[in-house]
């Protein structure tokens, strides 16, 4: 596909009014543009995601006319969130956020939290390309290789699974989304920003060493699949920066003899896919922070501690019930 009709192809998506440019950080000090990369060659991965999206977006148009035809009787809300990580026509759809973190942050724990509380679908790359490497797909061995080495899994294919994801999302009538994963680059964060507005995108950081401490304790029980950790970590605060504890997730007795490793949760993967992410983050994170849409949270320990002040971060609260039901 060439570079003109793809361009005629997000013309005609933003003809929809599915975007509308906002400002979700209206405190948050902008960064500098400018970024020195020339746009990629769009493959036909990209048309696939493409097409894909566009077919989600006269979905949830369809779904929108229906409707506001029909109302239906307001249910009381889980939680309140504050209008400045909210689009302007929040009416029409939920949130569209995306959360970014190096491995072993955590971003999966607490997005997956947010998924729940917000009552949207959280799709995160790191469970699609788990489940294309437990699967006999096309791409399982490709992908095997790329992640024994602790690489970056690439644009082409990260797209062909999300795409596939968003397919299966609209068949199931889902509406709004919280990205775990992705985008990676700047390439897949140009392609996203042209089918949709992203209103969110929230950097979750970790001190390297606390990374490394949790990727290495994490495991996993054999027969019920549930993820605990091992770990146990104490990092005294040193130069200023504040000491982080993070107690370990253990399993329960019945899990405890069935605990296995992942075969790329090795000291040396783990270095390489943190110091691989570090050199491909940077960009794209500028690219958001230059737009006025990222949230940059140090977590201050594990979920307890860390949990509270990341929904006092994104403005959001919780009723006690809704409390009581994700401690």
């Amino acid at each position: 596909m060439k570079l003109q009709t793809v361009d005629n192809e997000i013309s005609l998506w933003q003809s929809l009014h599915f975007r509308k440019p906002i400002n979700p950080i209206n405190k948050m000090t902008q960064g500098q543009g400018g970024f020195g990369e020339k746009p990629h060659k769009h493959s036909c991965e990209l048309s696939r995601f493409a097409a894909a999206t566009s077919s989600i977006i006269r979905t949830l148009t369809s779904v929108a006319t229906n409707e506001a035809a029909t109302p239906a009787s307001p249910s009381p809300p889980a939680f309140s969130c504050g209008s400045r990580f909210l689009r302007a026509d929040n009416k029409s759809r939920n949130v569209q956020w995306v959360f970014l973190g190096c491995p072993g942050v955590g971003k999966g724990n607490y997005s997956s939290r947010l998924s729940t509380l917000l009552g949207v679908p959280l799709i995160a790359t790191g469970d699609l390309v788990r489940q294309e490497l437990s699967s006999s797909g096309p791409l399982s061995s490709q992908l095997a290789e790329i992640v024994n080495q602790g690489q970056l899994v690439s644009d082409e294919i990260v797209i062909t699974l999300v795409s596939h994801r968003l397919e299966v999302g609209v068949a199931k009538g889902e509406s709004g989304f919280i990205l775990d994963g992705f985008p990676r680059t700047i390439r897949q964060a140009e392609i996203l920003e042209g089918v949709t507005d992203i209103d969110l995108v929230a950097n979750l950081k970790l001190p390297e060493q606390a990374l490394i401490e949790k990727c290495l304790g994490r495991r996993i029980c054999s027969q019920c699949r549930e993820n605990f950790n091992v770990a146990s970590i104490n990092i005294e605060s040193e130069n200023g920066k504040p000491g982080i504890i993070m107690a370990p997730l253990l399993p329960p007795p019945h899990c405890a003899s069935k605990l296995i490793t992942l075969a790329d949760d090795t000291e040396a993967v783990v270095k390489e896919r943190i110091r691989v992410y570090n050199e491909m983050s940077q960009p794209l994170e500028e690219y958001y922070r230059s737009r006025g849409k990222l949230l940059e949270f140090d977590l201050p320990g594990g979920i307890p501690e860390s949990w509270p002040k990341l929904l006092q971060a994104l403005n959001l609260e919780e009723n006690e019930e809704k409390l009581s039901a994700t401690a």
